[in-house]
């Protein structure tokens, strides 16, 4: 009773530490134990004591991460775990912007080689060259767009 006992708590206490540690061993170390401890249980009350201590276990699993996962992120402590705000943003220009793009006049802001940023009106846009190289400062045109950068060829 007592294996049983310290494998459920040992269990608990290893889900609870996983949210300040990264990564996902203490997880596995933890539901190992829990696991242990429902077989341990199995061998030596049979099956109505096993089943009892796996439905206690995941009563206790289910208050664990009740208290993870809702009530921990809304104390001062928690606040300092949890991330609250969102990031807004994409990484790829809208389909709009980007045809509008499209036969405009740049100019390379680093060498492309053939990858680099340019400026289009003012703005900084991630660019590959369809003609290779391009030196700094070079006129250029924007012929489309290619994965998360415009395509520019050189302008004779």
């Amino acid at each position: 009773m007592q294996t049983i006992l310290l494998l459920f708590l040992l269990g608990i206490v290893l889900l609870f530490l996983d949210l300040f540690v990264p990564g996902i061993i203490l997880s596995v170390a933890g539901t190992f134990a829990l696991l242990a401890g429902t077989a341990r249980a199995f061998q030596e009350y049979g099956i109505g004591g096993g089943l009892l201590t796996f439905g206690i276990g995941m009563a206790l699993l289910a208050i664990t991460l009740y208290v993870e996962y809702w009530v921990l992120p809304k104390t001062r402590l928690g606040k300092k775990f949890f991330l609250h705000t969102a990031v807004e943003g994409t990484s790829q220009m809208p389909s709009d912007q980007t045809s509008a793009l499209t036969g405009r006049h740049a100019v390379a802001l680093t060498p492309l080689m053939p990858s680099g940023q340019i400026e289009v009106d003012g703005r900084r846009y991630e660019a590959l060259s369809l003609d290779g190289h391009v030196a700094r400062g070079a006129k250029l045109k924007v012929t489309g767009m290619q994965n998360f950068s415009v395509t520019v060829t050189k302008l004779s």
